[in-house]
């Protein structure tokens, strides 16, 4: 789950960390009241998204009038701001926030992140503050210095001064970063976040340590030890359908492609998505049902599936271990029964209960296409969204 900006730094704000000061706005009038009572001389005007490189689209504006901070609200408020990162459709802009200026002498970025492979929290430091770090990644990687936590100590004073090191702090600054570095470990594991990523990190002309930008995601399963958190959520950033999704346990990411996908198992259906690649057609979205899914959840999960204007074809894929096959033939049935069936559907179904499965699936009076393999199932529906071809 992720949360906004100005979220994230009230978040951070609890554990001590220094961030500027700010106040968040949902009109107009809002933003001209939050300038007043900030007082300037210097504001800046932020649209909040959940994207990175808002400021590269416009969506980060710096002015210095009152009457600026009412033009530049009125200007963001109901746009669509399009970045890297939003994809080209671009996020509708509900939330502003107006923070009060920095005197920035210095830019740097820090991140944390839960780093799979050593099951330990990793820190990603680097002098190229305010620049896209995949860009700097890609560009001069010897910049980029990368370490990681063990948790049998957790945070200790020499993590801080390795980021002091690494962004040649020195003196008072060194002590502000050991600090930080233990309070943002602190807020890291104290929410259970999975990324807090600081970009740009700065050093103030007067020599304080700031966090002037804090994108913040949460571990979706540790949130139910954090209510607060959950309370931060905003709907209006996600997709309607993994919303939906998320209310029967499903595991559902929307894509770009024109071929629906439910599967069971993670592995499996990225194996689904890849064959389709290589036939040429693209998945529409990423589905796993789980090994433990009721009919219920397989007719929720069709709907969803069916919901989504960009599909032109079906691919149910089921391997049934925990699973049952007929299982998934009863939620297919009932849901194509209450939603209508417009679009090719191929169903594969092989393991527990396979033949009760496809037994409920060819009785059911349905156009449906049965496959006897995956490969065989991803060339039938490329086939029959091809017309045949």
């Amino acid at each position: 789950m992720n949360i906004h900006e100005y979220q994230g730094k009230a978040v951070l704000r609890e554990f001590g960390v220094a961030v500027a000061n700010g106040i968040p706005a949902l009109s107009v009038e809002e933003a001209v009241a939050a300038a007043k009572k900030l007082g300037g001389p210097v504001w800046v005007v932020k649209a909040q998204i959940h994207a990175g490189g808002r400021g590269k689209a416009g969506g980060v504006k710096v002015v210095k009038s009152v009457e600026d901070v009412e033009k530049e609200a009125k200007r963001l408020l109901g746009s669509t701001l399009v970045t890297h990162q939003t994809g080209p459709a671009g996020k509708e802009v509900n939330r502003l926030y107006v923070e009060e200026g920095s005197a920035i002498a210095k830019e740097f970025y820090l991140s944390m992140l839960v780093d799979r492979e050593t099951s330990r929290i990793a820190f990603v430091v680097s002098t190229e503050g305010g620049m896209n770090i995949e860009e700097v990644a890609h560009d001069t990687p010897e910049k980029i210095i990368t370490f990681s936590v063990d948790p049998a100590t957790g945070i200790m004073p020499h993590h801080g001064r390795r980021v002091a090191q690494a962004l040649n702090l020195e003196g008072d600054l060194a002590k502000q970063a050991e600090k930080m570095v233990a309070q943002l470990y602190a807020a890291f594991t104290g929410k259970d976040m999975s990324l807090l990523e600081i970009n740009p990190l700065v050093v103030t002309k007067d020599n304080q340590l700031i966090c002037l930008d804090a994108k913040v995601g949460f571990d979706s399963n540790a949130l139910y030890r954090h209510p607060d958190i959950v309370a931060l959520r905003d709907l209006t950033e996600e997709d309607p359908k993994e919303i939906e999704a998320s209310k029967y346990d499903l595991s559902y990411i929307a894509l770009e492609g024109t071929i629906g996908c439910m599967v069971n198992g993670a592995g499996l259906a990225m194996a689904t998505m890849d064959i389709i690649k290589l036939y040429g057609e693209a998945p529409a979205n990423f589905l796993d049902v789980g090994g433990g899914a009721t009919t219920e959840k397989v007719t929720a999960a069709f709907k969803i599936i069916t919901a989504d204007p960009n599909v032109k074809g079906i691919l149910v894929n089921i391997f049934g271990g925990i699973m049952k096959c007929d299982v998934i033939a009863n939620g297919v049935v009932t849901a194509v029964k209450e939603v209508g069936l417009k679009v090719p559907l191929v169903v594969r179904l092989e393991g527990t209960n396979v033949e009760q499965g496809k037994k409920i699936i060819n009785e059911s009076g349905l156009n449906v296409v049965s496959a006897d393999d995956l490969d065989d199932a991803a060339q039938k529906i490329v086939k029959a969204l091809r017309g045949g071809k």
